[in-house]
């Protein structure tokens, strides 16, 4: 298996992020930055009131992520499968249960906006299903 997925469906989910109408109503607080580490590739999601307003692929040091989620890819690939087997089809489950995937940095701001990051991890494995 290859060292890297393809992350070409990132656009898609921010316009999907973008026009969620729950999202819009639940993320209306959520302004951070946050990144996500798929095996050695790291992104940072710039997010203001709900809205994904900067995807910055491979992210340098000056970008300051509040938290993240990083798991190798043999994780973040079940997580994006069509039908993701049991523990792998919510974030909230992979924090509890799944060793590997690992919730890094200020884990109370991630907490204090749990729904609309749920929603927001919810539109990106749909997003990705069948794409990585």
């Amino acid at each position: 298996m290859s060292e890297n997925f393809e992350l070409d469906w990132l656009d898609e989910f921010r316009d999907k992020a973008n026009s969620d109408r729950e999202l819009a109503v639940i993320g209306e607080w959520f302004s951070t930055t946050f990144s996500v580490n798929f095996g050695p590739q790291r992104i940072a999601f710039k997010v203001a009131n709900g809205r994904i307003e900067e995807i910055i692929r491979d992210p340098r040091f000056d970008v300051r992520a509040i938290f993240g989620f990083s798991a190798p890819l043999t994780v973040w690939r079940k997580f994006f499968a069509p039908t993701p087997p049991p523990l792998y089809h919510d974030f909230f489950a992979m924090i509890m249960r799944i060793p590997e995937f690992v919730l890094e940095g200020d884990g109370l701001v991630a907490m204090q906006n749990a729904r609309a990051l749920h929603r927001t991890m919810s539109l990106m494995r749909d997003a990705g299903a069948g794409n990585v």
